[in-house]
């Protein structure tokens, strides 16, 4: 029983840690180049270095600041489900994974509007 609560912790802290972990890469350290394969990658950030670095920063800021809120709500959420039976804690534990996956990918679209906001179409500082 307390294996199962002990890994659904460790499953719903992965998605803050992850956020934190490449917030804090995306804000100091953006992928030098533009590349399909890593980083935030949308038509509007690769337009250019500028768009590139300006979004990646944007949104580094918000995962950090986001991960660092979910951590220690979803640790308090888990406690409070310590010691309960197994159907409880996965209910729990898989809703909460799925609540933090409004952050998670919620964090494009300010950063969307962002780059617009900033950038013209072709990618150019307003």
């Amino acid at each position: 029983m307390m294996g199962f609560w002990i890994f659904m912790v460790m499953m719903d802290l992965m998605i803050p840690l992850i956020m934190i972990v490449f917030g804090k890469v995306f804000l100091k350290n953006p992928p030098k180049e533009i590349n399909l394969i890593y980083g935030y990658r949308t038509g509007r950030s690769m337009k250019n270095k500028d768009t590139w670095n300006f979004a990646h920063r944007y949104f580094g800021k918000i995962w950090l600041r986001g991960g660092l809120v979910l951590l220690p709500v979803s640790l308090a959420v888990m406690l409070f489900v310590l010691g309960k039976d197994q159907n409880t804690v996965g209910t729990v534990g898989g809703a909460l994974c799925f609540i933090q996956l409004v952050p998670l990918i919620g964090a494009i679209f300010p950063t969307e509007r962002a780059l617009k906001r900033e950038f013209d179409e072709e990618g150019r500082k307003r």
